[in-house]
């Protein structure tokens, strides 16, 4: 993935037939009726202009605001039921009673229901991209299992439970994640309906990459080394090839896998790209924020671990209000890569550009 200039950012800001037209059906319209001893002819032009105005009174009428509250409630369900049904209890138990255990914790489902509405965005129905939304889901989760192992970040708490090695031990928790990751391509390759193999291959290699040492990986390596480095050592630069890699990979894998399986062009592909890599910087500015002005409670996480860890946040380097407003400035240009859609359509993922934004867990 190539990597965005932020310090330029933070200054500038920029990322990136009249012929055949039917008749009208008001036309008076005669049919003459032939009876004994006398010739009527009954008008129905005023039947046809009657229907023709309600139907104009129809299409005229305000359609209601989008309910994105609604939105996330239902897209949510279909995805924690396609879930549950993936990643069913069965032997072996205790790894499957460990995958299931994180992977069905909660969540706001930010992730998959990104790639449902980037299908739906082009075109697609959400049976297209449901598979490729657990898929990414699951590897989410086999993320954040890995993330919080002693090696690792060291973690005793996820959604507001214990994380998953303090539940299981280390050993399962490493091959819960282990499982997770390998079966979501596995999901992916055998249960997307109604899609090309040629889509759904696209679809996986984009994924791959996403998670490897050109996407996730490689930034969660960097952020490693770069521990107890202080901020005249790491610069914004640095620090945007981790959130580039870490956080905003995954999230941009969710939107253009949504986009490549509902049908979309390669136009369409890359403009939904850099809207997620929009949303993908600022899901991590956000979170920077939130780890040093919320509480664990509120966050359902430990608040302070990158103080703690020493690491180097948006708001260590920029200060808190120039983090607020970078935020702003991302979520502007996340919106701007939305112009030329369908604007009813595209209202799911303005709301979660929005929802990004604004949240406060």
């Amino acid at each position: 993935m190539s990597s965005v200039n932020l310090g330029s950012w933070v200054n500038t800001c920029t990322i990136f037939g009249q012929a055949n037209r039917p008749r009208s059906r008001s036309s008076r319209v005669s049919i003459p009726l032939r009876y004994p001893k006398q010739r009527r002819v009954l008008s129905v032009s005023a039947i046809l202009t009657k229907e023709e105005q309600s139907l104009r009174q129809d299409q005229n009428e305000p359609k209601p605001p989008f309910n994105f509250k609604s939105y996330m409630v239902q897209k949510a369900n279909s995805v924690n039921q396609a879930l549950d049904d993936a990643v069913s209890l069965r032997d072996p138990q205790k790894i499957h009673e460990a995958m299931r255990y994180s992977l069905l914790a909660g969540g706001k489902r930010v992730r998959p229901v990104l790639c449902l509405a980037a299908c739906e965005l082009v075109g697609g129905i959400e049976s297209m991209a449901m598979p490729a939304a657990c898929a990414v889901e699951m590897i989410h989760t086999m993320s954040l299992i890995h993330d919080d192992l002693p090696c690792m970040d060291n973690d005793d708490l996820r959604r507001g439970k214990p994380t998953n090695h303090k539940v299981f031990g280390e050993d399962v928790a490493v091959l819960a994640g282990d499982a997770l990751l390998a079966f979501s391509f596995e999901h992916i390759a055998v249960t997307t309906p109604n899609v090309t193999p040629a889509r759904i291959i696209r679809a996986i290699g984009e994924l791959a990459k996403a998670i490897g040492t050109e996407g996730l990986v490689a930034g969660q390596v960097v952020d490693i080394n770069s521990e107890g480095l202080g901020s005249e050592q790491i610069d914004l630069q640095r620090l945007e090839f981790i959130h580039l890699h870490k956080t905003a990979a995954l999230l941009e894998a969710a939107v253009v896998l949504g986009a490549i399986l509902g049908g979309g062009n390669d136009a369409e592909v890359e403009k939904l790209r850099k809207f997620a890599r929009c949303i993908g910087l600022l899901f991590q500015v956000v979170d920077d924020i939130l780890d040093v002005t919320m509480s664990s409670k509120e966050l359902g996480k430990t608040a302070g671990k990158d103080l703690v860890a020493d690491k180097v946040t948006y708001p260590k380097l920029m200060g808190i209000e120039k983090s607020r407003e970078f935020a702003e400035k991302l979520k502007k240009e996340a919106k701007e890569q939305l112009v030329g859609f369908d604007p009813q359509k595209a209202a799911p993922l303005i709301a979660l550009a929005e929802y990004i934004a604004n949240r406060r867990s």
